[in-house]
């Protein structure tokens, strides 16, 4: 349970949306908002046997083509044997494509496909739809405060990398 004293704000005052049952309220709108934000993507990679992992890489690989296997996994931070399948199974289906880097051979850059690049932008149309629709329901401040609790969720030694990345500072 929260201890009241650490929910204080300046001079004492009770934040009261540090309360435990706020709290609880919030974890559970992340668990249903991301339940339903995933929910259309998920259907449509089932029908392709291919699974969350697979949509988080098609999205990385889609938003910057040439992005390296090495720079993949600092992204998604899962073991090189995990994308290794991830990412031979999105080659087998024609999604995705490797190639050696220019001034490293062995580097490994990954772009995907124009079959890639249709199915990234199908499963990201629906997920831009929902959080069009919820950012203009809630209105500039609160979207403004809703991206700093995400960014607040991000570790503290990933945070200023993952705001540079996606182009939002620190």
């Amino acid at each position: 349970m929260t201890d009241l004293k650490s929910a204080e704000g300046r001079h004492g005052v009770a934040l009261l949306y540090l309360r435990e049952d706020e709290l609880r309220r919030g974890i559970e709108l992340l668990f249903f908002g991301y339940r339903d934000f995933i929910a259309e993507s998920d259907g449509e990679l089932e029908t392709l046997g291919l699974g969350r992992a697979h949509h988080r890489a098609l999205h990385f690989i889609g938003r910057k083509p040439d992005l390296s296997v090495n720079e993949l996994l600092v992204i998604l931070k899962i073991t090189k044997q995990s994308l290794g399948r991830v990412l031979k199974d999105l080659s087998a289906r024609g999604l995705v494509e490797q190639k050696q880097g220019r001034r490293d051979r062995r580097q490994r850059l990954l772009r995907l496909t124009e079959e890639g690049n249709v199915l990234h932008t199908r499963l990201l149309t629906g997920q831009r739809a929902r959080i069009a629709r919820a950012f203009r329901d809630a209105g500039p401040e609160a979207v403004a405060g809703f991206r700093k609790v995400l960014a607040g969720l991000i570790s503290e030694d990933e945070r200023s990398r993952v705001l540079a990345m996606i182009g939002q500072g620190s």
